[in-house]
């Protein structure tokens, strides 16, 4: 028998995870939720995402730093 005969195909449709968190944060996530009347596993996503996508503004930031700051060089590479 395949894990897959046991275990429905829509699981592994998502990614499925186990979130350990100090007390503190706990407490932290839970206040925070109920203030802006979401659950703390919406919460919990909605920082994923804004994570997330902080990293790919930076990410694109450095690049065009890059770009500026070394035109003349990457120009001469480029030959």
């Amino acid at each position: 028998m395949k894990i897959l005969d046991v275990v429905p195909r829509w699981y592994h449709l998502a990614m499925a995870m186990n979130l350990r968190l100090s007390t503190e944060q706990t407490k932290a996530l839970k206040k925070a939720a109920a203030e802006d009347g979401i659950s703390m596993q919406e919460a919990a996503l909605r920082a994923i995402d804004a994570y997330t996508s902080r990293r790919r503004e930076k990410l694109l930031k450095g690049i065009e730093k890059i770009k500026t700051q070394d035109a003349e060089l990457l120009r001469r590479l480029a030959k």
